[in-house]
């Protein structure tokens, strides 16, 4: 009788722990490709389109796949892009500031603690805002 009241205890404080370290390792890996995109976005570049030979993508598309790059395996769908003197969907151009968020659900281990949370999924949002660096006007698009 003892035994069953410790261990329940016991196994709900492990488990706790093991989502606790996940949910964390998950926050710094979205922090992580979070930065990546930003350092990426500061520069201008565009990155090859891996569709069509000679062409590159977008400059969103570019930040988006190198977050999707650096998120390492995460579902990192929900990118957002915008710029204060561009506005949404728009990485501005040279001097102007960015902005990255990122919002992704991420799923949680074990029943037992994932009842405490929507469909067992814990929502987690990581921005970060960069200033461009001085780039030809024409790699703003």
């Amino acid at each position: 009788m003892e035994f069953a009241l410790v261990a329940t205890m016991m196994f709900t404080m492990m488990f706790a722990c093991f989502e606790f370290a996940c949910l964390m390792y998950s926050q710094i890996t979205l922090q992580n490709a979070v930065r990546a995109a930003g350092r990426y976005a500061m520069t201008g570049n565009h990155l090859p389109d891996p569709n069509h030979a000679g062409q590159t993508l977008s400059r969103t598309a570019s930040i988006t796949r190198v977050a999707q790059q650096s998120a390492m395996g995460l579902d990192v769908a929900n990118i957002q892009i915008s710029s204060a003197q561009g506005g949404a969907n728009n990485a501005g151009g040279p001097g102007d500031t960015v902005t990255i968020a990122l919002t992704a659900n991420l799923p949680l281990m074990t029943a037992l603690v994932g009842q405490y949370f929507t469909r067992g999924k814990y929502t987690t949002t990581v921005a970060a805002s960069f200033r461009n660096e001085p780039f030809p006007p024409g790699n703003s698009n």
